[in-house]
């Protein structure tokens, strides 16, 4: 078989994946609760490259660590992978909290998704206004056109109760103060995180478990792309729209090959194809339980999804400590 026909087989990648999502944090593991954001960070970094340049991929990196000037392993339009199999884009946050990992603050995790090539967006690191909801409503429930209390108003009316039963989750920053006032004006309740927002819009996938039911605010648009990987196998809405600062940010856009600036990007639009997604626990949260020693041993729990099959496995992993 020809390199060109070589087919995306996302069942058998999948368990690759988690490998690789598992290796980071067991790398990280020593970090927790440390202080140091850069040394945990940079430990899940060279783990996860290191297992996904065993797998038998033809890889680039499309949302990663910053530009190749930017960091040193892990970058934007790095090829990983044994290059052999098939071509394939790959989004990461080999450490998506790592001032949680450093504080040993709730969901912090490691996270990787991979599509078919070309089908990711290549999002330029700026941010992006974010908008998510879980599964099971009808197209349109929530717009990214209206404004914050409507869309509250209008998940309550679909879910069927009082906005006063919606559960909002807002990244605390200063720059949300506008939205989080306008939002507890309907009575909605918010569930401020730190950081972490790819973590923060898949606790919108699973309500009943989490508590909360839609995300909104801005937070980084690579993070954006894996958070709509994510959804797209747990189900669920998702919309983003690019925001530029200066014309610096405007230009990054341009080079990422984005031509209109104002677009409202669904979900479908961000994974543009099937995806297979892998997370694993750093800190424990309302997704994942965090790492846990005892003597001799290293439990990880990991999320382990395919779009394709709308399958989501946890899977638990036990090694020795070496």
């Amino acid at each position: 078989m020809g390199q060109a026909a070589v087919q995306f087989h996302d069942r058998l990648l999948s368990l690759g994946l988690a490998r690789v999502s598992e290796a980071a944090a067991l790398a990280s593991a020593d970090f927790v609760g440390r202080g140091n954001e850069k040394a945990a960070d940079q430990a899940a970094v060279t783990a996860m490259r290191e297992q996904l340049n065993l797998l038998d991929i033809r890889g680039v990196v499309v949302i990663g660590e910053g530009e190749r000037d930017e960091a040193p392993m892990l970058y934007i339009g790095e090829a990983v992978g044994s290059g052999d199999g098939p071509e394939v884009d790959i989004a990461l946050d080999p450490l998506e909290g790592t001032t949680l990992t450093a504080k040993d603050m709730p969901n912090a995790l490691t996270v990787i998704a991979m599509a078919p090539r070309g089908t990711l967006l290549h999002a330029p690191d700026v941010y992006m206004e974010k908008l998510a909801i879980g599964p099971g409503y009808k197209p349109g429930t929530v717009t990214m056109a209206m404004n914050p209390g409507e869309r509250v108003s209008a998940l309550a009316a679909a879910k069927g109760c009082s906005t006063e039963d919606i559960t909002v989750c807002v990244l605390e920053r200063p720059r949300h103060e506008a939205l989080i006032a306008e939002i507890r004006s309907t009575g909605a309740a918010i569930r401020l995180i730190t950081d972490g927002d790819v973590a923060g819009v898949m606790h919108c996938a699973e309500p009943d478990k989490t508590g909360i039911d839609m995300y909104m605010g801005s937070g980084g648009a690579p993070e954006g792309v894996l958070a709509a990987a994510a959804l797209k196998c747990m189900g669920g809405q998702f919309f983003g729209r690019l925001i530029f600062r200066n014309d610096d940010e405007r230009d990054r856009a341009r080079k990422a090959g984005i031509t209109n600036l104002d677009r409202v990007y669904t979900r479908d639009d961000l994974v543009r194809a099937d995806v297979i997604f892998a997370a694993t626990g750093v800190t424990s949260g309302s997704l994942l339980r965090g790492i846990r020693r005892e003597p001799g041993w290293v439990t990880l729990e990991t999320i382990l999804m395919r779009s394709k099959s709308g399958s989501v496995r946890r899977i638990e992993y036990r090694t020795p400590v070496k």
